[in-house]
């Protein structure tokens, strides 16, 4: 053993520092910043957006979630809502199945495209078949059983369903990808226009 410090009002003897205290002091200091990370990660968004008519199917789990889609409880029923409970609709002027939007423009505006990352969008208590098409601009537009999914630019708030019945061609949607004609006590006034 290498020479012995005694330091003053210290009741025992220290080796003196070879770097040790460096080394510690680093490790130390890498963890905290490890830990840090990790906390500052865990505090997300929920994406529950509270306040709304619609109750989330994702908020009862505790839980968060990555559901590009999941279900809402709203006065029109069970209905679906997009990641951030924002509810979505069908429109009556596009063909199931036919792997292309009829809204574009204007209408792509006031009802812009709900979209995904993957083909295959993460879904939370939707029970009809999901997919997506291609949009010109490359862009992924989920489906729910054959139809694309829009949601109306005037619903302000995650649970809105003020897109009801508009131009009598735009509807709500059931989990299983039905259209729900029913009319909506907040819908849009029947003169907005539905292209």
């Amino acid at each position: 053993m290498g020479p012995v410090l005694r330091m003053s009002g210290s009741r025992g003897t220290v080796p003196p520092d070879e770097g040790g205290a460096i080394v510690r002091k680093s490790i130390i200091r890498s963890g905290a910043v490890a830990v840090g990370l990790i906390v500052l990660a865990g505090c997300g968004s929920s994406g529950d957006g509270g306040g709304s008519a619609a109750s989330s199917s994702s908020a009862a789990g505790g839980g968060t979630s990555s559901a590009v889609l999941k279900t809402a409880d709203s006065d029109l029923g069970t209905i679906v809502v997009d990641g951030d409970g924002r509810t979505v609709y069908v429109f009556d002027k596009d063909t199931p199945g036919s792997g292309t939007s009829a809204c574009s423009g204007d209408c792509l505006a006031k009802w812009p495209a709900v979209t995904a990352d993957s083909d295959s969008p993460e879904v939370d208590g939707v029970d009809g078949d999901v997919g997506t098409i291609t949009r010109d601009d490359g862009t992924k537009q989920v489906t729910l059983a054959g139809m694309p999914l829009y949601l109306y630019a005037a619903d302000s708030q995650a649970g809105d369903v003020t897109g009801q019945a508009v131009g009598g061609v735009w509807w709500v949607v059931a989990p299983d990808g039905k259209k729900i004609a029913a009319a909506a006590s907040s819908s849009a006034p029947p003169s907005a226009s539905g292209y």
